[in-house]
């Protein structure tokens, strides 16, 4: 009874849809390294730091204008909104990308809270 207890509790995890820790970091190289870094600026601003910091911030990399107007500071609340969907929570943004699942938003916002 005691080795089955160990493997309801991990399916539980699942069923309910954590990530585990890894999952951010892989998460984050899979869906956002292509145009993102942790440090440096690509096609995308460096990303270290990111909770707390105000919209369209970073003094070395050359926002959209609608991102660069932005008068918001990033909480995990906001970084959930703009990748399920970037350009409805600001228009005019150049950033396309979206995340659908939620799980997936929630294990990167968590990898990039760690990372800062």
């Amino acid at each position: 009874m005691l080795l089955a207890l160990p493997l309801v509790c991990g399916s539980l995890g699942e069923a309910e849809g954590r990530a585990q820790p890894a999952d951010g970091a892989r998460l984050y190289s899979q869906r956002c390294g292509g145009c993102h870094s942790l440090d440096a600026n690509r096609v995308g601003p460096r990303h270290r730091g990111l909770i707390g910091r105000r919209a369209g911030s970073v003094p070395d990399f050359r926002y959209s204008a609608a991102l660069a107007r932005a008068e918001f500071a990033w909480s995990r609340v906001r970084l959930d909104r703009w990748l399920r969907d970037p350009r409805a929570m600001v228009p005019g943004t150049t950033m396309g990308v979206r995340l659908s699942d939620p799980t997936e938003r929630r294990a990167i916002i968590d990898y990039l809270a760690s990372e800062d």
